[in-house]
């Protein structure tokens, strides 16, 4: 009976509602009034917020010093633990459990009612970079103010509540699933000594750093079989020699650098991403505010989704298997970079044609070969043109905080071709780096998008 139909009879005094004693009465009552109060429709967020908790996440990956490898693992596990939630509340989108490596079952609380799954998607991302990135605390402030504005536009308080004890359960769940990845052993292993010989990668100026993640690769990886899975070409072996292949390579990045084309410069700076950057002044050296290539790259997608409206839930699931992507792409580049250890262009240089050389950019403190920023560019085109289709242009404003002008592209792989010629020009790769690290770059992506679908 509806309840149309039900108080009709009440106000005709029908003789088969006076068999119903008043408590019946009252108690179909609150039955209705609690039917519409849970069905009241929750306000709806968007990509957007999903962004902005990627770009809290990279101020402090900033304020951190956050290596490029590390980042990546920090946003891969954070947006997981906003996908999980998107996935059990949406058909549509499939857990990871059966997918990822070792990617566990997830339970969902069901003892958790009355909550906005987005919130605690959300929420999820949250609590997890809190608990991973080690200023991850600084993320408190960003969450109260979060909420703050969630009030604003209509969640009521016992939603919010709910919704972030939703958030801690999975987020717990995905940290450790993280915990079992064997990034926290690496401490244990022993402590790396550069090689020695002429050909390879030593310190540079002006930080000399000790190398950076050396041990990277006995991470366990998300989609592959194993870091190592897609090996490219060996590089160019070193030999100073003049007229034989390195010394052709090395004179190519001298000659570049030398001839000071506007062009190039700029686009050397706009894809810096260096967090190890360093400014000398006198005996001095200060820490430059870079973001990571990660980073980067993850602002990107945030940008492309907005523009190609994508709600909510395609875009927390982009992002995810963007950062996935992002994650397998550093092991295989590492595995390689500490394999061939290969000398940088800075070193070379200065050894076979002019002393005092500088490049434009300044030398991360890791091997060589092969160039990070090609293979992680190459992998994130793949998939995001996968999502967005070959000619999707876009203005990538991403570093505009940090004092870098906005620019347009025409499509992905255009973006991350000037990506990896950017590090030829700045002076910090051989081209062949370059060129096999696009072709390493670009089958991660592809793999990662077959094991997803």
């Amino acid at each position: 009976m509806s309840s149309k139909i039900f108080f009709a009879m009440i106000k005709n005094n029908s003789p088969r509602v006076k068999a119903i004693q008043i408590p019946g009465i009252l108690l179909l009552m609150v039955l209705l009034i609690g039917s519409c109060k849970q069905h009241k429709k929750l306000p709806e967020l968007t990509s957007r917020d999903i962004s902005h908790v990627i770009s809290k996440m990279t101020e402090i990956m900033v304020n951190d010093i956050t290596n490029p490898p590390l980042a990546a693992r920090f946003f891969s596990y954070s947006c997981l633990a906003g996908y999980e939630i998107v996935s059990q509340n949406k058909k549509k989108f499939s857990s990871m459990h059966g997918i990822l490596n070792a990617y566990p079952a997830i339970k969902k609380p069901d003892s958790i009612g009355g909550y906005s799954y987005q919130l605690a998607s959300l929420l999820a991302m949250i609590e997890t970079a809190k608990k991973m990135q080690p200023s991850g605390s600084l993320l408190n402030d960003y969450e109260e103010s979060l909420l703050d504005s969630c009030r604003k536009i209509g969640f009521e308080d016992e939603v919010i509540k709910q919704s972030k004890n939703y958030a801690l359960v999975i987020s717990k769940q995905i940290l450790a699933y993280a915990k079992a990845d064997h990034y926290n052993q690496i401490s244990n292993l022993s402590r790396y000594t550069p090689a020695k010989g002429d050909g390879y990668w030593y310190p540079t100026p002006p930080g000399f750093m000790a190398a950076v993640e050396p041990n990277f690769n006995s991470v366990r990886p998300f989609t592959l079989d194993s870091a190592a899975q897609f090996q490219t070409l060996p590089p160019v072996i070193f030999n100073a020699a003049k007229g034989s292949s390195f010394y052709l390579l090395t004179e190519a990045v001298y000659k570049e650098n030398k001839a000071v084309n506007p062009e190039h410069i700029a686009m050397a700076s706009f894809w810096d991403c260096n967090p190890f950057a360093i400014q000398a002044e006198g005996h001095l050296n200060f820490g430059v505010k870079k973001i990571s290539p990660g980073a980067h790259w993850m602002g990107i997608t945030g940008i492309a989704c907005m523009k190609a409206n994508k709600n909510f839930e395609e875009a927390m699931q982009i992002h995810t298997i963007v950062s996935i992507g992002l994650m397998d792409a550093f092991l295989c580049c590492w595995d390689e970079k500490y394999r061939s250890n290969r000398i940088r262009p800075e070193t070379a240089i200065r050894k076979m044609i002019d002393p005092q050389w500088e490049p434009l950019l300044q030398t991360p403190p890791f091997p060589e070969y092969l160039s990070g920023h090609s293979v992680a560019s190459a992998a994130s085109a793949s998939i995001l043109t996968h999502y967005f289709g070959d000619n999707f242009s876009y203005k990538d404003s991403v570093e505009v905080s940090y004092g870098l002008p906005a620019k347009t592209f025409q499509s992905f792989n255009a973006a991350a071709e000037e990506a990896a010629i950017s590090r030829f020009y700045g002076g910090i790769h051989f081209m062949d780096a370059i060129t096999n690290g696009l072709h390493q770059g670009t089958k991660v992506g592809e793999w990662v998008l077959q094991k997803i679908k």
